[in-house]
């Protein structure tokens, strides 16, 4: 989005979205002036100072795993120890700017191995059913500040809904999630915003979408609360907030507000998540 011509840029910074679907703008600004290519990409990527940063979510994955080896498969943890073992030999800060595409391809495949290795090999108990609880939470939220990016933040106002800007933008969310060629497939229509928030939303045959995550939240709290015999604050919480997904029609939550819609879905997915770990974890 960045590479548009200045002249139809919109009249935030583009690099600024990354940033606030990350959900760490305010913390960025601590440490930079201005958001370039550079600084919000070497931020996201390697900052020490951004705990969700990709190299202290390795640090923090492989101390987590090491924690807990026992319930790991060999493949899972030569995975996740080999990547870190990697990022800790390089030297990313003197990483050329150039290079940063073939180091993100990089990400993406060690996420996809420890994702496949872990759900083709885990033993099905309450550890791996807390590891899918996990991917599915933050899917969710990513997904959802990812859509709000476009409809809050990026389209100015001088540009027309519908113009070159907005359906460039839209392709660049689409591409973003990995659901350009599902897009297609379900409407074989060209962009239109609703249809694309009504995919990442409603459609639970789209893996990203908001309801896709929470058919697997409930499924896997319905796995933990069979394995101990008793449902909680976090299966009633879940439960809801799948059955309020799942009676929305995309008209209705444009006609309320969809920014307001997905502000409300990220407080009730914290709140979930919030609810797991008073009831499994404190």
């Amino acid at each position: 989005m960045s590479s548009l011509p200045s002249t139809h840029a919109s009249e935030g910074n583009e690099w600024e979205s990354a940033l606030a679907s990350a959900g760490c703008l305010d913390l960025f600004r601590q440490h930079h002036a201005e958001a370039t290519a550079e600084s919000v990409t070497r931020f996201l990527a390697f900052s020490e100072h951004n705990p969700s940063s990709i190299r202290q979510c390795l640090e923090t994955a492989r101390f987590n795993a090491r924690a807990v080896r026992t319930a790991l498969t060999v493949e899972m943890w030569e995975t996740i120890n080999g990547a870190w073992l990697e990022i800790q030999d390089s030297k990313p800060h003197a990483l050329p700017f150039i290079d940063i595409p073939r180091f993100l391809d990089w990400v993406k495949e060690v996420s996809l191995r420890f994702d496949g290795s872990g759900y083709r090999t885990m033993l099905r108990n309450d550890a791996f059913y807390f590891s899918r609880l996990g991917i599915y939470l933050e899917r969710a939220d990513a997904t959802a500040r990812i859509l709000d990016v476009k409809f809050h933040f990026l389209l100015p106002a001088t540009s027309p809904v519908g113009g070159g800007v907005d359906y460039a933008q839209w392709s660049a969310i689409l591409r973003a999630v990995s659901a350009a060629a599902s897009y297609h497939w379900v409407y074989r229509e060209s962009l239109k915003p609703w249809l694309i928030a009504d995919l990442l939303i409603l459609k639970e045959e789209m893996p990203r979408s908001l309801a896709a995550c929470y058919a697997n939240i409930i499924t896997n709290l319905d796995h933990l609360a069979a394995a101990g015999g008793r449902q909680g604050a976090a299966q009633r919480r879940a439960h809801a907030l799948y059955r309020k997904l799942r009676s929305e029609n995309i008209a209705q939550i444009f006609q309320s507000g969809l920014h307001e819609f997905i502000n409300g879905f990220i407080a009730d997915n914290d709140g979930v998540n919030a609810a797991v770990v008073e009831q499994y974890l404190s």
